[in-house]
């Protein structure tokens, strides 16, 4: 007699697998200055190995996205956490830059298969009500995985562990998944993909023009978050603890107030989400001190909603496009984060030879090309506004068209 499907075991193996990819974003943040400064790299090479971690993960979600009716959640997971412990293990021993850009991407890859398996198994081993509970609770732990590795990444380095150290840290909810998943029986897939029709569905107008406007919100709200221990660390205020201000306020915002957002136009969220984004970056680019701390709240509430309501808008409006389509903008969002990551490290690097060639130096150039390069990012949501804005006038009072919310959620999704 087959084992029984132990949805709380699952569920649990699940939400310590995402917990993992939280604490790669925390910590890998916590560490990059020191990674820099350790192996002597240009701020554009730091953002080649940042970017990895990005590019890693749209290429699973697609893949994985795309097979996971036909090789099954099980598989997927095998491959999470061999990806998981290459990218841990070789980035330990990594002696330069090279060997630091291939662990990445493992980090990534792993990332998301993690995506790529457990969003799926969720919603085919619960259904109703509590299909909707059970996935707020599992992305709950993206932001609020991140608020917990970014407060042990701060608190090691306050304590002189080094960056090895801390990377061992991201092994902890790897082995406890791991454990978790080990010989339990995986629930059957509810509902048949269907890969053709969903890929015609993706080729009208509308997708490809919320798959451009994807690439812009999710840069906003990655760009700052991965850079913001070189940008600001000399404002004047702890950089790990803006990025838990950030990313806390972001769980909150997700976990209570989900119900609400799908009860509003998605097109009026993402408008006001671009304006918030937009001033609280500039604010952050602006403010040192204490203010920065309130800066980076308001830019957490513009970002805050970003992902949920992109991939909210295509279920609701393109809801043929199914769960391929839902796993192609998701992947997009991280493909352009990898490739704007050497473009924001390339900003760094002019800005400090600017201020350089100006005569300032020391912990002022560092200031002052940081807020400079926070200002180019400016230009991301400011993107986004004006699609969001086209996409107002487009859509007009259109009423999206219903799609089981099953089918919603069998994508990957942050």
């Amino acid at each position: 007699m087959a084992q029984p499907v132990n949805s709380s075991r699952l569920f649990n193996a699940s939400c310590f697998a995402l917990i993992t990819t939280a604490f790669s974003f925390g910590i890998r943040a916590g560490i990059l200055t020191e990674l820099g400064e350790k192996f002597s790299l240009s701020g554009e090479q730091l953002g080649y190995i940042n970017s990895m971690a990005f590019f890693g993960f749209p290429i699973a979600m697609i893949v994985f996205g795309a097979l996971y009716n036909v090789v099954g959640p099980k598989r997927i997971i095998y491959v999470t956490f061999i990806s998981h412990a290459l990218g841990i293990v070789l980035t330990i021993y990594a002696q330069g830059f090279w060997g630091l850009l291939i662990s990445t991407f493992f980090i990534g890859f792993g990332n998301g298969c993690t995506e790529a398996a457990c969003n799926p198994m969720i919603a085919d081993t619960y259904s109703g009500s509590t299909l909707n509970k059970m996935m707020n609770r599992f992305h709950m732990w993206f932001p609020g995985g991140i608020v917990v590795g970014s407060l042990i990444s701060k608190f090691m380095t306050d304590y002189g562990f080094n960056w090895q150290a801390q990377m061992w840290v991201i092994a902890i909810p790897a082995v406890i998944y791991a454990v978790l998943f080990w010989g339990q029986t995986f629930p059957v897939s509810k509902v048949e993909a269907n890969t053709a029709g969903n890929f015609k569905a993706m080729l009208s107008p509308l997708y490809i023009f919320i798959m451009i406007a994807m690439a812009f919100t999710a840069i906003s709200e990655f760009g700052p978050e991965q850079w913001v221990g070189p940008i600001l660390g000399k404002v004047g205020a702890s950089p790990m603890i803006i990025l838990v201000c950030v990313t806390g306020l972001m769980a909150v915002g997700r976990f209570f107030a989900g119900p609400i957002v799908h009860r509003l136009n998605p097109i009026t969220i993402l408008l006001g989400s671009t304006v918030m984004a937009a001033v609280g970056i500039y604010l952050m680019s602006i403010a040192t001190g204490g203010l920065v701390y309130f800066a980076a709240m308001l830019f957490a509430v513009g970002v805050c909603y970003f992902w949920p309501t992109m991939l909210g808008f295509v279920a609701e409006y393109l809801p043929t496009t199914g769960a391929f389509g839902l796993s192609i903008v998701g992947g997009m969002g991280m493909f352009s984060t990898s490739i704007f990551q050497p473009v924001i490290g390339k900003w760094l690097d002019n800005e400090k030879a600017v201020q350089a060639a100006a005569g300032v130096t020391g912990d002022a150039a560092e200031l002052a090309a940081g807020q400079a390069t926070l200002q180019n990012m400016i230009m991301f949501p400011l993107v986004a506004l004006a699609m969001f804005i086209i996409l107002y006038f487009w859509i007009g009072n259109k009423r999206p068209v219903y799609v089981d919310q099953t089918e919603i959620l069998k994508s990957p999704q942050l």
